[in-house]
């Protein structure tokens, strides 16, 4: 099993900066093995891919929006990921979701097995 806990939203005008947290409990022979992104809501679907990688953090995958503002990274020794995210707009207000699951890194909500219990951010104009 893996659990998953956010921390670091809150308000912030357009244009600037958060690091969203999210601090991972599972098996050490699991982290090796997992892929984790970060989702949040959009219009048509339930969660849309923001940004994920292997815990290793090889090959960073981001959407489009967010793709040179936002940036996520690991640090291992304290099992927890982050998602820096800058120049933020009121277009990225939302519930952000960190998500694990064993299998090959994916944009895909539906590959993705454990949840955290998501972190609002909102950005006002």
């Amino acid at each position: 099993q893996v659990q998953l806990v956010e921390s670091g939203g809150g308000l912030v005008q357009g244009g600037g900066s958060l690091r969203l947290s999210c601090a991972a409990s599972a098996s050490r022979r699991m982290f090796s093995s997992l892929t984790l992104a970060w989702f949040r809501p959009a219009p048509g679907e339930e969660r849309q891919f923001v940004a994920g990688f292997g815990w290793s953090g090889a090959d960073p995958d981001y959407a489009p929006s967010v793709k040179g503002r936002f940036t996520i990274s690991s640090d291992n020794a304290k099992d927890t990921i982050y998602l820096q995210m800058n120049r933020l707009t009121p277009e990225d207000t939302a519930v952000y979701y960190c998500a694990a699951t064993l299998r090959p890194p994916s944009r895909n909500q539906h590959s993705y097995d454990y949840w955290g219990q998501g972190t609002q951010v909102t950005v006002s104009s």
